[in-house]
């Protein structure tokens, strides 16, 4: 640029042509420029003085004046201004540092020429922040807070937006602070704590216009000014239910929407949709959270999702079974078990249609166990009740409590027989090991006394006494007959449950005559208990007369008198052969024998010498009898096998467990005593016994 100093202003010129021109009077003596200022030495014709004079054009104003004298050079270097006098003397002018310009501005409350001078400068956004905030509180102190807070606005991002918070804070100030908020969430530096006061502000102020702005947003952009979670908080706070759905929905916070939804606005149906259009994952972690509210307003719907959730779909729904594989990775109806826990008939009608569904499910074992709890139970009743009083509400008052105890009969009735039904499918004959736990059901059988459920599973685990144990304690003594009839039968069951009938019978005291005469006729048929025992145990009941066991005493004495009979014709039968094996042996101790044989009992040829005749009267050539001629080959045989059998007994007189085993196997163990000291066996191990 080219300047040229005239009396009356400086000219400007560039390349274009003539630029700007300041009026400044006087005569110029000199003109230079160092550093963005302009230095002019003026003369001023009416005083005949000069005036060094350095100006600041970009901000207007004279940076520093000062008279001297005649001045005859003006020399920018070294980064000072030198003025040269005609007299051969110096005048250094020298540019202060920033900070002492700005405290000379401040001082001068020339904020706007302080912030030119820093940008100017390109100083750091912290100087200019410094500036700026300086400006602000010289304008908020003047009560000028609009212009206070645009430059507060200034210094987003550098100076902490608490310090501009608090003075604003004020309600008759919502406005300002309501705007400094807004910029600070566009330049991104906005917390949590920033955006609960804007929406505050809003609220406040009831401005559903930047509201709608602020949350909502073209293109979505809003979602990215401020966290979602306190916004949701806030505009649900202020009843701004919409909004907060909307951040919720645009964030992903399903749990944040479905908590409006349910507890805000009661919007179940509209809830159960939304979950219905999640992710399988996403929706099962939802219903665990909000299902007992929605089973408890929506329990048909409910349960409809729960079983999206727990099959495999519509392709399920018509093959009726879900492969194994997809099975595992499918929610178990076990996990949504504890939002039922308030409304146990709608679990009840859940786990039916799942496992109507679903044949081989991984947690069939828990489902049944949860499913006989539920018909088992007593405690529905009341339940049952309170869930059809709207049905009840509508019959005439008088006939009300009538009807409720007739529903209740019938609810209790048909749970029991699904019960029923439900534990003997899950044990069939075929299966080894029951699809429930039996610990538990034979407990809930016993606390809700399912009489015909225990008496199952009791027969199932082959606890016979339990069986028989039921029928007496519920003085079913036609059921407790007829059941040791199929369990006491001596070819698979156990006749001992005859005897504990009978202990039952001889301790009952009251009259039982039909019951203890048909047990008499079975504990006879098997032979379970002697005469006396039978006796000696139902003496014991002071109704039952001797007429009871008169014919059973009868028979079973004519039954001993043949068995005696019987025993003597046989004991009178082998002593008549022992006395004729005696004669004989001593026949051939003391007599000679007659040989009287002419042929080999051999070969039948006539009988020649050398012959050997045998004890047995059988003779034969010695030829025939080869080398073996000390027993007769006819007899041999037969002689072998009484030996055999005579070593068998002593080894069996020896092996002391054997004979017990026997013992215990045989029903009458007086019989094998008696049979083994008739062998023999007892006296003669015992005499060796006492030999050694």
């Amino acid at each position: 640029e080219l300047i040229i100093g005239r009396p009356e202003a400086v000219y400007f010129y560039e390349v274009d042509g003539r630029g700007p021109c300041w009026a400044f009077e006087g005569e110029k003596k000199f003109l230079g420029w160092f550093r963005g200022y302009l230095l002019c030495v003026i003369s001023d014709q009416r005083t005949d003085k000069n005036t060094f004079n350095v100006y600041d054009l970009k901000n207007r104003l004279i940076a520093h004046s000062v008279e001297v004298d005649e001045v005859s050079h003006l020399i920018c270097e070294w980064g000072n201004i030198v003025l040269i006098m005609p007299n051969k003397s110096a005048l250094l002018v020298v540019e202060k540092d920033m900070e002492s310009k700005l405290d000379m501005l401040f001082k001068k409350n020339l904020y706007s020429v302080a912030i030119n001078l820093v940008q100017s400068q390109q100083a750091d956004a912290a100087a200019t922040a410094e500036v700026l905030r300086k400006y602000g509180d010289h304008l908020y102190s003047k009560q000028s807070y609009d212009e206070a807070m645009a430059q507060y606005i200034h210094t987003i991002g550098c100076l902490e937006p608490s310090y501009v918070i608090q003075k604003f804070l004020d309600a008759q100030r919502i406005y300002n602070l309501t705007n400094y908020l807004e910029k600070l969430h566009e330049k991104g530096f906005a917390s949590k704590d920033h955006t609960i006061l804007l929406l505050n502000c809003y609220t406040k102020l009831k401005d559903v216009e930047k509201l709608n702005l602020f949350i909502k947003g073209e293109d979505g952009v809003g979602e990215h000014k401020f966290d979602a979670e306190t916004a949701i908080r806030v505009c649900r706070a202020a009843n701004y239910h919409e909004h907060a759905m909307y951040v919720a929905k645009k964030a992903g916070r399903h749990e944040w929407y479905l908590k409006i939804l349910l507890e805000d606005l009661g919007s179940y149906d509209e809830a159960l949709q939304y979950i219905n259009r999640l992710e399988p994952s996403q929706a099962g972690a939802t219903v665990k959270e909000y299902g007992k509210v929605l089973v408890e307003h929506k329990p048909h719907q409910t349960i409809q999702l729960l079983l999206k959730l727990c099959t495999e779909g519509e392709s399920q729904k018509t093959t009726g079974a879900a492969d194994g594989n997809a099975l595992s990775m499918l929610p178990s109806p076990v996990d949504f078990l504890s939002i039922f826990v308030h409304r146990p008939l709608s679990l009840m009608v859940f786990l039916e249609k799942y496992i109507d569904r679903v044949k081989d499910s991984p947690a069939q074992v828990e489902i049944h166990n949860t499913l006989l709890e539920l018909y088992l139970s007593n405690d529905l009743d009341s339940l049952s009740v309170s869930q059809s009083a709207e049905t009840v509400s509508s019959v005439p008052r008088s006939n009300t409590a009538k009807s409720c105890s007739s529903d209740e009969e019938k609810s209790f009735q048909k749970r029991r027989e699904k019960g029923l039904v439900l534990l003997k499918s899950a044990w069939t004959s075929e299966q080894e090991h029951p699809l429930y736990d039996v610990d538990l059901v034979l407990i809930l059988c016993e606390t809700n006394y399912v009489k015909e459920g225990l008496l199952y599973l009791y027969e199932k685990l082959k606890l016979y006494k339990e069986v028989v144990g039921c029928y007496m304690k519920a003085h079913d003594h036609e059921g407790l007959i007829s059941c040791c009839r199929r369990l006491g039968d001596s070819g698979g069951g156990d006749p001992c449950l005859w005897v504990d009938l009978l202990n039952y019978f001889g301790e009952l005291g009251e009259e039982c005559s039909v019951e203890v005469k048909e047990v008499l006729r079975y504990i006879e048929k098997d032979d379970i208990l002697p005469p006396i025992v039978v006796v000696e145990t139902l003496s014991r009941n002071p109704y039952l007369t001797v007429s009871v066991i008169k014919e059973y005493i009868a028979r079973k004495l004519e039954q001993e008198t043949k068995m005696i009979e019987e025993d003597r014709i046989g004991i009178q039968k082998y002593q008549e052969e022992t006395a004729a094996m005696r004669k004989e042996i001593l026949d051939l101790r003391t007599n000679a024998r007659v040989f009287q044989l002419s042929k080999c009992t051999a070969c039948t040829f006539t009988l020649d010498l050398p012959a050997v005749h045998f004890m047995c009267m059988h003779s034969f050539h010695q030829r025939c009898l080869g080398d073996n001629e000390k027993e007769c080959p006819e007899c041999a045989s037969e002689y072998r096998n009484v030996l055999e059998m005579k070593a068998k007994l002593e080894q069996t007189g020896r092996n002391q467990d054997y004979f017990f085993q026997q013992l215990r196997d045989s029903r009458d163990g007086f019989s094998v005593i008696a049979e083994y000291f008739g062998r023999g066996i007892i006296s003669k191990s015992s005499s060796r016994g006492s030999g050694n």
